[in-house]
Protein backbone atom coordinates (compact mmCIF):
# COMPACT_ATOMS: atom_id res chain seq x y z
CA UNK A 1 0.00 0.00 0.00
CA UNK A 2 1.00 3.32 -0.86
CA UNK A 3 1.90 5.82 2.53
CA UNK A 4 -1.60 8.40 3.63
CA UNK A 5 -0.43 11.64 4.29
CA UNK A 6 -2.60 13.27 6.10
CA UNK A 7 -3.60 17.13 4.82
CA UNK A 8 -5.23 18.57 8.03
CA UNK A 9 -6.65 17.50 11.24
CA UNK A 10 -9.93 19.33 12.91
CA UNK A 11 -11.26 17.98 16.02
CA UNK A 12 -15.22 17.90 16.35
CA UNK A 13 -17.39 17.45 18.89
CA UNK A 14 -19.14 13.97 20.09
CA UNK A 15 -22.75 15.89 18.83
CA UNK A 16 -21.15 16.92 15.17
CA UNK A 17 -19.96 12.98 15.07
CA UNK A 18 -23.80 11.88 15.52
CA UNK A 19 -25.19 14.30 13.48
CA UNK A 20 -22.75 13.04 10.73
CA UNK A 21 -23.90 9.43 11.39
CA UNK A 22 -27.18 10.06 10.91
CA UNK A 23 -27.25 12.11 7.87
CA UNK A 24 -24.86 9.35 6.61
CA UNK A 25 -27.58 6.91 7.90
CA UNK A 26 -30.33 8.57 5.79
CA UNK A 27 -28.30 8.51 2.77
CA UNK A 28 -27.34 4.49 2.88
CA UNK A 29 -30.36 3.24 4.79
CA UNK A 30 -27.70 1.04 6.46
CA UNK A 31 -24.46 1.40 8.35
CA UNK A 32 -21.58 -0.38 8.63
CA UNK A 33 -20.19 -2.19 11.24
CA UNK A 34 -17.77 1.11 12.69
CA UNK A 35 -20.73 3.15 12.13
CA UNK A 36 -22.98 1.44 14.27
CA UNK A 37 -20.26 1.18 16.74
CA UNK A 38 -19.53 4.95 16.97
CA UNK A 39 -23.73 5.52 16.76
CA UNK A 40 -23.73 3.76 20.23
CA UNK A 41 -20.96 5.27 21.62
CA UNK A 42 -22.47 8.60 20.81
CA UNK A 43 -25.69 7.88 22.05
CA UNK A 44 -23.95 6.93 25.29
CA UNK A 45 -21.80 9.59 25.82
CA UNK A 46 -23.05 12.46 23.88
CA UNK A 47 -24.92 15.23 26.24
CA UNK A 48 -25.86 18.08 23.75
CA UNK A 49 -27.44 18.71 20.75
CA UNK A 50 -25.21 19.77 17.42
CA UNK A 51 -26.67 23.12 17.80
CA UNK A 52 -26.53 23.73 21.14
CA UNK A 53 -22.71 22.05 20.87
CA UNK A 54 -21.87 25.01 18.10
CA UNK A 55 -23.49 27.51 20.41
CA UNK A 56 -21.24 26.72 23.51
CA UNK A 57 -17.56 26.53 21.14
CA UNK A 58 -18.63 29.81 20.50
CA UNK A 59 -19.00 31.21 23.86
CA UNK A 60 -15.79 29.68 25.07
CA UNK A 61 -13.88 30.67 22.01
CA UNK A 62 -15.30 34.78 23.19
CA UNK A 63 -13.51 34.27 26.39
CA UNK A 64 -10.34 35.04 24.58
CA UNK A 65 -8.16 32.81 26.68
CA UNK A 66 -4.63 32.73 25.11
CA UNK A 67 -3.80 29.24 25.26
CA UNK A 68 -6.94 27.23 24.65
CA UNK A 69 -6.75 25.75 21.54
CA UNK A 70 -9.98 24.50 19.52
CA UNK A 71 -9.13 20.41 20.52
CA UNK A 72 -9.53 21.61 24.38
CA UNK A 73 -12.66 23.42 23.58
CA UNK A 74 -13.98 19.97 21.62
CA UNK A 75 -12.55 17.87 25.05
CA UNK A 76 -14.72 20.71 27.12
CA UNK A 77 -18.22 20.44 24.91
CA UNK A 78 -18.00 16.58 25.28
CA UNK A 79 -17.39 16.38 28.85
CA UNK A 80 -19.39 19.31 30.38
CA UNK A 81 -17.43 19.50 33.60
CA UNK A 82 -19.78 21.24 36.49
CA UNK A 83 -16.94 21.82 38.69
CA UNK A 84 -13.30 23.16 38.45
CA UNK A 85 -11.57 20.17 39.52
CA UNK A 86 -13.82 18.21 36.50
CA UNK A 87 -12.25 20.65 34.13
CA UNK A 88 -8.52 20.60 35.34
CA UNK A 89 -9.05 16.33 35.08
CA UNK A 90 -10.09 17.27 31.39
CA UNK A 91 -6.51 19.00 30.92
CA UNK A 92 -4.63 16.53 32.63
CA UNK A 93 -2.58 15.02 30.17
CA UNK A 94 -1.82 18.57 28.42
CA UNK A 95 0.79 21.14 28.76
CA UNK A 96 -1.92 23.64 29.41
CA UNK A 97 -2.66 25.66 32.69
CA UNK A 98 -4.98 28.19 33.40
CA UNK A 99 -5.80 30.94 35.49
CA UNK A 100 -8.99 30.12 38.13
CA UNK A 101 -10.74 33.06 36.86
CA UNK A 102 -10.94 31.13 33.36
CA UNK A 103 -11.22 27.77 34.78
CA UNK A 104 -13.98 29.63 37.01
CA UNK A 105 -15.72 31.46 33.60
CA UNK A 106 -15.40 28.16 31.76
CA UNK A 107 -17.47 26.22 34.33
CA UNK A 108 -20.22 29.43 34.14
CA UNK A 109 -20.82 28.70 30.74
CA UNK A 110 -20.82 24.64 30.76
CA UNK A 111 -23.23 24.74 33.42
CA UNK A 112 -25.75 26.21 31.01
CA UNK A 113 -25.34 23.37 29.10
CA UNK A 114 -25.08 20.53 31.50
Amino acid sequence: MGDITLLSETPVSLSEVKNTIELNKKEKKELNFRENKVIEYVNLFCKIKPKESTQLKEEIANLNIARLKERHIIKIIDILPEDVETLKVVFAGEELTLKTEDLNKIIEITKKYA
